[in-house]
């Protein structure tokens, strides 16, 4: 049936995996905050905000890598009916806000923030493929996405357990609605109603060849990108692509053997390139970002889903992640660890700076007795510092003492990894003058 090559078909399964990986990854989220009515990660139906007037704890486990600095607001959009305007209001300016807009593809399209459109508010309309309407009176900017169906995260600072309510309050004046209602029109007709199919989980994501059946009922919301014509060519020989059947039983065994020898090989690159993200070669900032940004680079895409899917693009925050010490060795909470900030050099921010801990392989939020998953710049008058005046961070999975307490990032009993967002992050981060410090095995 199929007029392809063993060879043919694992190289092909390799790179439609890589590209696909990320994709089904995402969808598998959406299913769960927007859909699946019964999951307990459901947050609200499409085009309707949900407000999280609290940080992510170890019980949120929808998401690897979650960041709890920031009460969020979850916001997905159906753009095939018409565009949606979201209204954001006046904000005080010293507290960091941002609205990051990401697509089917996971590339961040857009921002809405303190760094890119400041705090004073206003109403952005968002519109999907293909929409050329004229833009109204009172707009403050038109965005446009490459896909029908979008994700916005609200990211809200909160200065400490005692402004959560005037995070509340923020969070009450984000609003959406579409464009017909904004202009006190008639509506359109609707889009037709979608038949979502339940996603795989984790670690079928991880293995299962399935994964193409997936990524073909995403792509019906992606018209193909100029770039991708040549691709989706290729993944057509293997029925991968927008309104394709993907067949697990109409491969030969050869074929299906081939096509887990792709996945696999898609893994074995991926390996290697976390060990340059380890080394510090690749950064935050190299696998988040626009399809501009990325330039189809789906190795670096489908790396940051699986590291830590949503992340934001360098401008608005840097994550330099900690995975091993200076010996080379992987973090486990059998030892104990320090990260020193010397006198001056605390991370450059425009915002604000945090070390967040997680436990691996899940990368998620630990439970500990202090009901700590972070230490960040808002803590700064609470931490000791050293008689030079730097500071010591110290990760480890016991107290290392009452008196240290202040400045202790609980770790879990076995493999850990750590990482440090920088929010708006100066320019000496960004340009490499300031590089992070070293985690030290003590």
């Amino acid at each position: 049936m199929f007029d392809i090559s063993n060879q043919e078909a694992r190289q092909i399964a390799k790179e439609a995996y890589i590209y696909a990986n990320p994709m089904v990854d995402n969808y598998r989220a959406l299913y769960s905050y927007f859909i699946d009515k019964d999951s307990p990660d459901f947050k609200a139906p499409w085009n309707q905000t949900k407000n999280i007037p609290r940080v992510y704890t170890h019980k949120d486990r929808a998401v690897q890598t979650p960041n709890s600095d920031t009460p969020y607001t979850w916001l997905a959009l159906d753009l095939r009916t018409e565009p949606m305007v979201l209204t954001v209001p006046p904000i005080e300016k010293k507290r960091y806000f941002s609205i990051q807009l990401i697509d089917l593809y996971t590339h961040n399209f857009a921002y809405i923030g303190s760094r890119k459109t400041g705090n004073d508010g206003g109403y952005f309309l968002v519109a999907g493929p293909g929409w050329e309407g004229e833009i109204p009176e009172g707009i403050s900017k038109v965005i446009h996405a490459e896909t029908e169906l979008i994700l916005a995260v609200y990211r809200t600072q909160v200065f400490n357990p005692d402004d959560l309510e005037n995070v509340k309050a923020v969070q009450a004046g984000y609003k959406v609605q579409p464009l017909s209602t904004f202009l006190g029109e008639t509506a359109p007709s609707a889009a037709p109603e979608v038949d979502f199919i339940e996603p795989p989980s984790r670690e079928e994501i991880r293995e299962s060849p399935e994964i193409f059946k997936h990524l073909n009922f995403v792509l019906g919301f992606c018209p193909t990108h100029p770039s991708e014509h040549e691709l989706m060519a290729r993944f057509a020989k293997l029925n991968i692509g927008a309104g394709r059947d993907f067949e697990w039983n109409a491969f030969s065994p050869e074929i299906k053997e081939a096509l887990g020898q792709g996945i696999a090989d898609a893994w074995a690159e991926f390996t290697e390139l976390k060990k340059r993200i380890n080394a510090g070669e690749i950064t935050s900032g190299h696998v988040f970002g626009t399809r501009e940004h990325l330039q189809n680079n789906y190795l670096y895409r489908m790396t940051g889903a699986v590291l830590g899917i949503w992340g934001n693009n360098a401008a608005e925050a840097i994550y330099p992640s900690f995975y091993v010490d200076t010996d080379g060795q992987k973090f486990n909470g059998a030892h104990r660890y320090t990260l020193r900030f010397a006198p001056g050099q605390l991370p450059p921010v425009n915002s604000f700076w945090s070390l967040t801990m997680y436990e691996l392989p899940e990368s998620l939020l630990i439970a500990n007795p202090l009901d700590r998953y972070l230490l960040n710049s808002t803590m700064l008058d609470d931490f000791v510092r050293d008689d030079d005046g730097g500071i010591t961070l110290y990760l480890q999975h016991e107290s290392p003492g009452k008196e240290k307490e202040p400045n202790w990032l609980p770790a879990p009993e076995g493999p850990f990894s750590a990482v440090l967002r920088l929010y708006w992050p100066g320019k000496a981060a960004l340009d490499g003058t300031w590089t992070p410090p070293p985690v030290r095995k003590v």
